[in-house]
């Protein structure tokens, strides 16, 4: 392998082979950094081979597996971009992001292959992981077969992961940032510097838990950060309570990341439960996704100890905030003081405004990203003094520590996800007995949020035998369940401002009662 460029799972392949590089315990899977170094360098051979030039994009549409992280890193060595898509889409929001994508081909498996449009199956190349003895082009162990471990690779920039982060528009958009020349593969970037930060002593050796679905993009970067660090990643096939500690306790997890979700969950477990197993080597738990109720985070504070770590960010990478549990429980309901940009409170015009008044949270001094396809999203991320924005509300207290007053306005944040209105919307309006409809999200102790539908009928509800029910099976047919409203209001009409435009405010306001937690609880 002399001459061969070194990446960092490489260099933890050759020095510490037979450690783990990956463990999904209730699969009962393990693998050695040795061979995910090996797996990692005959794919991307591979694609390669398939004469992918550099920069062009692949797309991944996969549960909690092992393969991701082949791929991942594999299409780094390749210089290729691969594109992270939510395993719970449906076929439309399936086909809409591929097309978006420009993918050249779709790496998926057998259960999810039946989500993606036929005219897609056909027209673009597939990668089974699990095709069993297929042996055909479709053929993952057969794709990686022929190729050696050990062969050199020919020097290309540093492919990256294309994520998706749904906009105000309805539809997602892809965050595209720039891809590093391949000799600065060691070179350590600003938003790097950040993850360090939340990842503190993070030592060759270490055991990173990562419970959450690996197409999100905290998980996923998370992890590689986590074994590019020579660390063990443990990787929950999918979110169980007792799971999760079970896993802390077997395999020693020393940081983990969780969203606000997860911790109301664990708290729901028995006492007895709880102390049945030991925590005693976990010692940093990242949060972030949506804001943790206070309440909640006292308790994980008082049952984990001081090991919370709460961030503020996004895929985007313009600014970072972060807060550790000292911090916090001196500032209760912060998100913590930047360690990446600095921030900027303005009013609508682009102005300062003082010490504690609420307005948009800017960052300057980061560098620039881009919207894929989306020229004047992109554009409107920005302002004339260069700064950037992922469009939430907060104010600054005197010492720094921001505050989130909203989370983009129309934002519904559920179970640690991105719920957009117009996304939801856009699917009602396509009921031939509704003639308006908007989506809003009220409070939920569970999920952070839940989605209410307020929705006008062409005619009394009553009168033409549509009622809530049906309204959320239609939805539930065109839409992942997380999207789908909760609960249906019929209206005789809508809030709108003279100009047309939804005044959802006012419809979380009037309803905020009727669907307080309790309530929503029982919904469920």
């Amino acid at each position: 392998m002399a001459g061969m460029r070194t990446d960092e799972l490489q260099h933890w392949a050759q020095q510490s082979p037979e450690r783990p590089a990956l463990i999904f315990p209730q699969s009962g899977q393990e693998i050695s950094f040795a061979a995910l170094d090996a797996s990692a360098n005959c794919l991307a051979q591979a694609l390669l081979a398939r004469g992918l030039e550099a920069g062009a994009m692949i797309a991944v549409l996969l549960e909690n597996r092992p393969e991701i992280f082949t791929i991942a890193w594999a299409a780094r060595r390749a210089g290729l971009y691969y594109a992270m898509l939510n395993s719970h889409l449906k076929a439309s929001e399936l086909g809409y992001l591929l097309a978006d994508s420009g993918a050249r081909l779709l790496i998926t498996s057998r259960a999810l292959l039946a989500a993606v449009p036929g005219e897609i199956r056909r027209h673009l190349p597939l990668i089974i992981v699990d095709a069993g003895d297929a042996g055909d082009e479709t053929d993952f162990s057969a794709l990686i077969a022929p190729f050696s471990a050990g062969k050199t690779l020919p020097e290309r920039p540093v492919g990256r992961e294309f994520l998706y982060s749904s906009g105000t528009s309805g539809k997602p958009k892809g965050i595209l940032h720039p891809m590093l020349p391949a000799d600065q593969r060691g070179i350590r970037q600003p938003a790097e510097q950040a993850f360090d930060l939340m990842l503190q002593r993070f030592d060759p050796g270490d055991v990173y838990l990562s419970p959450a679905p690996l197409y999100h993009a905290a998980p996923h970067v998370y992890s590689l950060v986590a074994q590019a660090r020579g660390g063990t990643v443990v990787v929950l096939d999918k979110f169980a309570p007792e799971a999760a500690l079970a896993a802390i306790a077997r395999h020693g997890v020393t940081h983990s990341q969780w969203v606000p979700t997860m911790f109301v969950r664990l708290l729901a477990l028995a006492e007895d439960v709880r102390a049945r197993y030991d925590l005693s080597t976990h010692r940093r738990a990242i949060h972030a996704a949506a804001p943790c109720p206070v309440h909640v985070k006292e308790k994980m504070i008082a049952w984990w100890g001081p090991i919370l770590v709460e961030y503020y960010a996004g895929s985007e990478r313009i600014g970072t905030t972060l807060i550790e549990s000292v911090e916090w429980l001196s500032h209760k309901g912060s998100v913590g003081r930047a360690v990446y940009g600095k921030i900027h409170i303005l009013d609508e015009a682009g102005n300062d405004l003082p010490t504690g008044a609420v307005g948009g949270i800017w960052f300057e001094g980061t560098p620039r990203f881009t919207y894929h396809n989306a020229a004047e999203k992109t554009a409107a991320s920005f302002n004339a003094r260069g700064f950037a924005t992922y469009g939430d509300l907060g104010h600054l207290d005197e010492e720094g520590y921001l505050y989130l007053s909203d989370r983009r306005s129309d934002l519904i944040l559920s179970g640690g996800s991105n719920v957009y209105p117009a996304e939801i919307e856009s699917v009602l309006l396509e009921h031939p007995m509704i003639a308006d409809a908007a989506a809003f999200g009220l409070a939920d102790d569970d999920l952070g949020e839940i989605v209410i539908a307020a929705v006008q009928p062409v005619a009394p509800a009553a009168s033409i035998g549509l009622s809530p029910e049906a309204v959320i099976a239609f939805c539930r047919a065109r839409m992942s369940s997380l999207k789908c409203p909760r609960d249906v209001i019929f209206l005789e009409s809508l809030p709108r401002t003279p100009t047309g435009k939804l005044l959802r405010r006012e419809l979380k306001e009037r309803f905020r009662e009727k669907f307080a937690p309790s309530h929503a609880a029982a919904l469920r």
